[in-house]
Parts: structure tokens; C-alpha cells; sequence
């Protein structure tokens, strides 16, 4: 493998519904084209598994995500769109990658993807709390490291109606929940 891809994630593509999926064309379709993947641009994953290849190419506008399922140099390729609840952001990613083959600007990604400012600050509040609850801490020592030094003062009444004490508590239930498998959520579109 040229260079250190090491840093780019590659996941599974059943779970990632921005990964095109690649596989030979039927023999009819005499207008397919191969794909070159030197030519496609800078890659910043290419891992071959043995379901295919998978290959993640740089592009200003945001990554395109590709499983080649027939992995034949030269080889004319089809686009297959499985009819699943994530049917429109596969056309979307779809688009977007046809769009850069031909020479055009590829576009955005598909809403939702990647994650937001937002979505990243509150994970990892979600990660820094549930770290802190799995070392033992309570859930107002916990409020008091994120910042909200003034429930450490509060009777244990003012404690327990705050807001303060609400949002520390659904951090850490989110967090678990994440912990537990639900992390895979975050390749969902939303």
C-alpha cells in the first residue's frame, strides 16, 4: 500500500450508507466503464478484504466512499443501490461520485454526513461524562467537571430538579447506550 492510510477509517459498508457500491457491469451494457482508482484522486484508504476492495478518494468537497465488489483491473463497473431505508442518500453519494467522474464538481455530501460541530461537541460530553461515571464519579461530580460549578453548593432538593442534573444524566444514559453498541447510530444519516 503506498503512503500511511492509516488514518483514515474504512467502515463496514451495510452500516455506511454514503459507500457506493461497485460491482461488474452485465455484459449488455457495452457503455460501462472501468474505474482506474490512481486516477480517481488521492485515496485516503485503499484495503483489500475479502469481499473486495474498499477505497476512501479525496475530494474538496467532502470524501467519496467505494466498495468494488469485482476487483478485475479493467473490468466495466455498475452501481448497486440497495432498496433500503437509506435508498436516498446511496443515490445522493451515487451522484456525487458520477458527477466527479465526469470532471464536474462532485457537490455536497448527502445532509447529515459527516457529523456536525454540534453532534461532535455533545459526543464528546457524552464520552468525557460516561468516562467519569465508569471511574465511579456521581452524577454532580460529574456536572461539576463539565463546567457547572455551581451544583456543587446546591441542596440536595436544588440538585435534584435542576437542569444541570437532567442533562448529566441523559449525557451519561446516551453514552451507555453508545457504549453498548449504539455508536453504530452515528453512521446513520439523521
Amino acid at each position: 500500500m503506498p503512503g500511511d492510510l492509516s488514518g483514515t477509517v474504512v467502515w463496514r459498508p451495510e452500516l455506511t450508507p454514503v459507500t457506493i457500491i461497485l460491482d461488474a457491469a452485465p455484459d449488455e451494457y457495452a457503455d460501462a466503464k472501468a474505474i482506474d482508482s490512481l486516477a480517481l484522486g488521492a485515496l485516503l484508504a485503499d484495503r483489500a478484504e475479502i469481499d473486495g476492495r474498499h477505497i476512501v478518494v479525496a475530494d474538496a468537497a467532502g470524501e467519496h466512499r467505494l466498495w468494488l465488489r469485482d476487483t478485475t483491473p479493467g473490468k466495466p463497473l455498475a452501481a448497486i443501490v440497495p432498496l433500503d431505508r437509506d435508498f436516498l442518500t446511496r443515490i445522493a453519494s451515487l451522484l456525487r461520485f458520477h458527477r466527479a467522474l465526469i470532471g464536474k464538481k462532485s457537490g455536497p455530501l448527502p445532509r447529515g454526513w459527516p457529523l456536525t460541530a454540534y453532534r461532535m461537541a455533545r459526543l464528546e460530553l457524552m464520552l468525557h461524562a460516561l468516562d467519569l461515571r465508569l471511574d465511579g464519579a456521581t452524577y454532580r461530580e460529574i456536572a461539576v467537571a463539565l463546567g457547572k460549578e455551581g451544583v456543587a453548593h446546591m441542596s440536595a432538593v436544588e440538585w435534584k430538579d435542576s437542569a444541570a442534573r437532567s442533562f448529566v444524566y441523559r449525557l451519561v444514559r446516551d453514552g451507555t447506550a453508545m457504549m453498548n453498541g449504539d455508536y453504530r447510530k452515528l453512521l446513520r444519516i439523521r
